[in-house]
């Protein structure tokens, strides 16, 4: 099979590859359509990854093409999404079904073979099966609207409250849509990027509800609109010093921070600013993956009733598509951002 296999740091090669072969509680996914994650950016060209050769990609949907020994066939001929973080089972976290936070997980795109080839082995327990009227792509992004819907459901918005989202990338904007889905009227947006006022405003944001970074003082802007008291909910969705810290500035006395930009490198914050969180008795929670854990409840489960439904618009995200033999392109897009995107598609 074709597959993207990562040797080394920025050595990343379209090969022929053997088949996966799959465990008796595993199946084969034919990938149909996989996404390119901010976080594939670093992994393939900066940090690197756990082990090489590795096949990268945590994003993807596809078809259910064999079964294993212990995987039903009747997942055979299924149309799948994918939960990409595979639980030990074993740790507190696991038996209290907080798979997210497992301490002894694998993760496909990163811990083994992912997404980035035309076939990948998936644990019959990572699988959700698809409606008719679910695509391919949609499903591909299934993990990061997992990812903004679980912490949207930590913090817990209601409708009154002014919501900050500062950071309008992928998660930043599926946080945008979801807020407006759950009927959040007062959402103000900070970004840097035409393409993001040109996107917010279609989701519904009002104009004078996003804040341009490059031409306003964010802080003065802020203050105004929420009339000096601060938001009662912040989404950070950067992970830097400067907007952590502007988050802790600019919440409401007991109000509420999320915080989910991976960082960037140290956060640190100054004395002052470490006293608001104390003196304001401000709430700051962290938010990392999402939960799968095969009943209705779940992070996932929640995102598919809503592309069920038709009341979220996902597609609506995806600037590029490629076929896999381009996927280099998409990656180095993200890399230089040398073109506006937003969600970079790969299709087999």
């Amino acid at each position: 099979m074709k597959a993207w296999v990562l040797h080394n740091i920025g050595n990343i090669r379209l090969e022929e590859v053997p088949m996966p072969e799959i465990g008796e509680n595993e199946v084969l996914v034919k990938v149909k359509a996989a996404g390119i994650c901010g976080s594939d950016i670093p992994r393939i060209y900066t940090s690197g990854a756990y082990f090489y050769p590795l096949i990268t990609g945590h994003e993807f949907s596809g078809q259910v093409e064999a079964a294993g020994k212990n995987a039903d066939e009747k997942w055979i001929g299924k149309h799948v999404g994918v939960f990409p973080l595979i639980p030990c089972r074993d740790c507190v976290p696991c038996k209290n079904k907080q798979f997210e936070m497992c301490k002894k997980y694998s993760y496909l795109g990163s811990r083994r073979n992912g997404g980035f080839a035309e076939y990948v082995a998936v644990p019959k327990r990572n699988l959700i099966e698809l409606p008719d009227n679910v695509s391919f792509e949609e499903a591909a992004m299934l993990e990061p609207m997992s990812v903004a819907v679980h912490a949207i459901r930590r913090v817990k918005p209601i409708a009154e409250e002014t919501v900050v989202v500062c950071g309008l990338g992928t998660i930043g904007m599926l946080v945008v849509m979801f807020l407006i889905e759950k009927g959040i009227k007062n959402i103000l947006v900070i970004g840097n990027k035409n393409f993001q006022y040109e996107t917010v405003l279609k989701l519904g944001i009002k104009r004078e509800n996003f804040c341009d970074i490059r031409t306003t003082d964010t802080d003065k802007w802020l203050d105004e609109k929420t009339s000096g008291n601060g938001a009662h909910v912040f989404f950070e969705c950067v992970g830097k010093n400067d907007t952590i810290n502007q988050a802790v500035n600019n919440t409401v006395a007991g109000g509420r921070i999320m915080l989910i930009g991976n960082p960037y490198g140290d956060v640190e914050l100054d004395k002052a600013t470490y006293w608001k969180i104390l003196r304001n008795q401000l709430i700051v929670m962290g938010s990392w993956n999402s939960s799968f854990s095969e009943d209705n409840n779940d992070d996932c489960h929640y995102v598919l009733r809503k592309l069920k439904e038709g009341k979220i618009r996902p597609g609506e995200f995806i600037s590029h598509k490629f076929d896999i033999e381009k996927l280099e392109k998409g990656l180095k897009i993200m890399r230089d951002k040398s073109e506006s995107f937003l969600k970079i598609m790969v299709t087999t």
